[in-house]
């Protein structure tokens, strides 16, 4: 991971933090995938995908998450689901959107991303 992907997590955890999301775990790993971060709020397990960038040069953030992501993404989330035994109802996909402006930075965070 690069040095603004670092940033961006970082960022996207303080912001949801300030926003009383717990967060469960940072990037976790397992044979299928990746999930940057893992949080609970409001009943709901939230799986978040967090994208940064400089600029719109390559497009936005959330263009990155494709099919593939996606299917990667659910595929970790059921693993993990089943090794640590969570069987709630509700689970929802977040990508949460970094952008570096100058020497500042913009959060969007777009909840139900993908289903």
């Amino acid at each position: 991971m690069n040095m603004l992907g670092r940033i961006g997590e970082d960022i996207a955890v303080k912001y949801l933090e300030k926003m009383k999301y717990k967060i469960l775990k940072r990037n976790y790993r397992n044979r299928r995938g990746e999930i940057d971060i893992i949080a609970y709020y409001d009943s709901t397990i939230v799986i978040i995908e967090v994208k940064s960038r400089r600029n719109n040069k390559y497009g936005y953030p959330i263009d990155a998450v494709n099919n593939i992501k996606v299917k990667k993404i659910k595929d970790c989330t059921q693993y993990y689901l089943y090794k640590e035994k969570i069987k709630f109802s509700k689970i929802r996909f977040d990508v949460i959107e970094i952008y570096q402006i100058n020497k500042h930075y913009v959060v969007n965070h777009i909840k139900n991303a993908f289903d």
